[in-house]
């Protein structure tokens, strides 16, 4: 798990590609912010977590599986990130921020992380 990166993960440049291209400016985690969020756009007061569906437990995914061993461990690793997550969105939205997600599996497929991304975001 020590080589497992946090930051400029290959989704998270997918994303930030494309909204430079659509014309957003951002700044990238903010650690003033409650839980360092991926992307801050702050001239919409939006903030954009780009979530690997495995850490984070996307519904229905298929990267969403959970090992089979040592599977208390796991259990016990992903309910903390849910957990944390559910938090820091809380957090976020108390203090009057927007709060989007993007999963790891919408990245790969360019036309739909656009469309997803446009209904994400407020107009420019």
């Amino acid at each position: 798990m020590s080589r497992i990166q946090g930051k400029d993960t290959a989704p998270e440049l997918v994303v930030r590609s494309l909204l430079h291209r659509m014309g957003y400016r951002f700044r990238l985690h903010v650690s003033r912010l409650p839980g360092k969020p991926d992307i801050v756009l702050p001239k919409h007061r939006t903030v954009i977590f780009v979530h690997g569906c495995f850490w984070h437990r996307h519904k229905g995914c298929k990267f969403a599986y959970t090992p089979k061993s040592r599977n208390r461990f796991w259990t016990a690793k992903f309910a903390e990130n849910i957990a944390r997550d559910r938090k820091v969105k809380r957090e976020l939205r108390r203090l009057g921020w927007t709060v989007n997600v993007v999963w790891e599996c919408q990245t790969e497929k360019p036309e739909a992380l656009s469309t997803l991304v446009d209904l994400l975001l407020p107009n420019r």
